[in-house]
């Protein structure tokens, strides 16, 4: 799908009339695409994100849609005119919903209103509780014949004065929603909530004008109390699971300061433009992507990399958004607008992967689309068989029914993937891991298998220039590679700190080296086979060979030490069953050293991107379930073939858009960090899937048989939904 646009500057909503707003928002992408966020109010259940998610997968030129419960985010991606943004809002505004553009200060506004709004309603039903209970305590421990029917009475009515304003302000949250889900045409799992309270209100107002023994004022009132307390503590438990990307979104919110001839002046972060110089105070964090242009000092980058440590940058050094200044006042110049950041691109990925349909998802989405009917048939079977076989009252029967309409609510079931997605995705971010697919963790952890490759990958991708070389040589060497990015030239470059010789006429022969003209001889700089000795035996380092005319050519050798954890996290993986294997293009000595020193038993040197291709094609045909991680052009067809792929942060562009999992940082753990995140997110899942089941295996049996009150029913069901989320919640541990 197509990025996720998410800006800080407030939206005037009143402006996005439904003819030209919407379609605006709309971003186009290659062949065609357009892409859209949307806020939408209102999503309590699965039910409601399937019936949003169906009515738009049928639209015309809709390529995928997905509605992430946590966030309430619709992304929508379709082919044609950008005008259809217009109608496809619409037709979620038909369905009984609120649409606005997605706006982060909006959505964090919105559930702070929202919250504000649930207590006060909990409150106003808790007051009301409290005192009717008071009465309910005379009428419950005797009868009318004892305390008298006048007074039983008059007890009923001051109850229902109590209790009836108290439905009708407090239960606004469910009416209200059920209200715009019956408008549409449709039905959500507050339209039975809604119909047990009316139905539990008329049925006691009923039996207060009849003067009958009963009534159930204070019976709706708790129910209302209960289901608030359950709805309320969702919404937190929502809000809190997605903290980790929200949070970030606040670091591109705010002011910066800009310099310009010697002065500064506030600019708010949204208008920062590529090229301008940005003064960040120590103790402050940078607002923007840009390298340092003035000043020497330490950053805190655990935000972006995962890294704890602090690290120095001075002249010349990247530094990105979101992370701190710790020591000193730097000046940087901005490279990316905020919108286009690291750090925008991280909150991209997140709501990317918990947009995605895990297998779990798609089977929660099917129960969830069979819940209405479902549980209307039962209650209107449980009022039949109470009242038509079994001769009980029709008071009794329909109490049983509305018991059946709030216990069997499928709020658990909507929440066993999401939470768990949203948890598990927001602790590997705070450790520098970036989950791009909503089922790549599923996919993870059926892993048994793991392809690494060794440069950047298994080491750190930083070769260093080994000593023993002429000075000579080296100059004329360093003059050379100084024309190329390529890292062994950059090493040779970093190595040699003299002046350096005219270099004219310089070509670079992809996958061979550079070739120049110095004092007018010829010289090449790159690979054995184009311009070393291949007679020159193997050595178990790194090489690149220097060659000046027809002279004897000259070898540069170099070292790449493994990333500083890599043995102890490959004897961790194997100690998890995995087996490993590293791959690499470069020659087999220098490929079995690094295996031995990091303790891979299985290895593979000197093999072209078809070949590592092929090699992880022939795994998987054998039944492996097979997971790559790489950083470079070469590896990028194994990462996209694979069940499931990895790139560090310092991967290039086309590994990272291959890969699914980006990590970030100097070290190795991620990957085991991840797999294992993978693996106990998926047992949770099972047991969330386990502990709904089991609820309603024993709730719709006991509601059956008419052996719990709608208030237990009440507690039971918002109960069944904090289990889950617990549950969920037992992620964020350590371990």
């Amino acid at each position: 799908m197509g990025h996720s646009h998410v800006s800080d500057q407030p939206i005037d909503h009143q402006s996005l009339e439904p003819e030209s707003g919407y379609a605006t928002l709309a971003r186009s992408g290659p062949d065609g695409c357009y892409t859209l966020e949307l806020l939408v109010d209102g999503v309590h259940c699965g039910g409601c994100i399937q019936k949003i998610e169906s009515r738009l997968a049928k639209a015309n030129g809709i390529d995928r849609v997905r509605l992430n419960f946590s966030t309430r985010r619709l992304a929508l991606n379709w082919h044609g005119d950008a005008a259809n943004a217009n109608d496809y809002v619409r037709m979620v505004e038909r369905l009984g919903y609120t649409v606005h553009p997605y706006d982060a200060s909006e959505e964090m506004t919105g559930t702070r209103e929202e919250e504000k709004f649930l207590l006060l309603c909990m409150a106003v039903s808790g007051f009301a509780m409290g005192n009717i209970m008071l009465l309910s305590l005379a009428l419950w421990t005797t009868t009318g014949d004892i305390m008298g029917h006048t007074t039983r009475d008059f007890f009923h009515w001051v109850s229902g004065l109590i209790a009836l304003p108290t439905v009708i302000y407090a239960g606004r949250p469910f009416f209200r929603s059920a209200a715009r889900a019956l408008a549409s045409g449709g039905t959500n799992m507050d339209v039975p909530i809604s119909v047990a309270l009316v139905l539990t209100s008329a049925t006691s107002l009923y039996q207060t004008i009849t003067h009958a023994e009963h009534a159930y004022f204070d019976s709706v009132v708790m129910l209302i109390f209960f289901l608030l307390i359950g709805r309320y503590l969702d919404l937190r438990a929502r809000r809190s699971a997605r903290s980790a990307a929200t949070d970030l979104l606040n670091t591109l919110t705010g002011f910066a300061q800009v310099v310009e001839n010697a002065t500064a002046r506030q600019v708010p972060i949204r208008d920062l433009t590529e090229g301008m110089m940005v003064r960040v105070a120590a103790g402050e964090k940078f607002p923007v992507d840009g390298t340092v242009v003035e000043g020497v000092s330490e950053i805190d980058t655990s935000l972006v990399t995962g890294e704890t440590g602090p690290r120095g940058v001075a002249m010349g050094h990247n530094v990105y958004a979101g992370t701190l200044n710790l020591s000193a006042s730097l000046t940087i110049r901005v490279a990316r607008a905020a919108e286009n950041s690291l750090l925008a691109d991280i909150v991209r990925l997140m709501e990317k992967a918990g947009q995605g349909q895990a297998r779990y998802v798609r089977l929660a989405d099917r129960v969830a689309r069979y819940y209405t009917p479902v549980v209307h048939i039962l209650a209107g079977a449980g009022f039949l068989f109470w009242w038509g076989v079994m001769g009980v009252g029709w008071q009794p029967s329909l109490m049983i029914a509305v018991t059946i309409l709030i216990i069997t609510c499928p709020c658990a079931l909507a929440l066993a993937v999401p939470v768990v997605q949203v948890v598990a995705t927001g602790r590997l971010m705070r450790r520098g891991v970036l989950v791009k697919s909503g089922d790549a963790l599923e996919r993870l952890a059926q892993v048994d298998t793991i392809i690494l490759d060794k440069t950047g990958t298994l080491t750190r991708g930083h070769p260093v220039l080994l000593p023993g070389t002429d000075g000579q040589m080296l100059q004329l060497a360093a003059s050379l590679a100084v024309h190329s990015r390529h890292p062994y030239a950059q090493a040779i470059r970093a190595g040699y700190q003299g002046d350096m010789l005219p270099v004219t006429e310089v070509t670079e022969q992809t996958g061979s080296g550079l070739e120049g003209r110095c004092n007018g001889s010829r010289i090449r700089l790159g690979s054995r086979m184009w311009c070393g000795n291949p007679n020159t035996p193997a050595s178990d380092t790194l090489e690149i060979w220097l060659q000046i005319e027809e002279q004897q050519p000259v070898r540069f050798t170099f070292t790449d030490d493994l990333r500083p954890d890599a043995p102890a996290v490959i004897t961790k993986l194997q100690a998890a069953g995995l087996q490993l294997l590293l791959v690499s293009g470069d020659n087999r000595r220098v490929v079995e050293a690094m295996a031995n020193k990091a303790g891979i038993p299985v290895f593979h040197g000197e093999q072209t991107p078809p070949q590592k291709y092929a090699l992880m094609s022939a795994l998987r045909e054998l039944g492996h379930k097979v997971l790559m991680v790489g950083d470079g052009l070469n590896d990028a067809p194994a990462l996209a073939g694979a069940d499931v792929s990895m790139a560090p942060g310092t991967a290039i562009d086309m590994a990272q858009n291959a890969a699914d999992i980006v990590f970030m940082g100097e070290k190795l753990a991620p990957v085991y960090e991840t797999l294992m995140v993978a693996r106990r997110s998926q047992q949770l899942v099972r047991q969330n899937f386990v502990l709904t089941t089991i609820y309603n295996l024993i709730a719709i049996p006991v509601a059956m048989m008419g052996w719990v009150t709608p208030m237990i029913a009440a507690i039971a069901m918002s109960g069944s939904s904090l289990v889950v989320i617990g549950n969920a919640f037992r992620l964020r541990q350590k371990g």
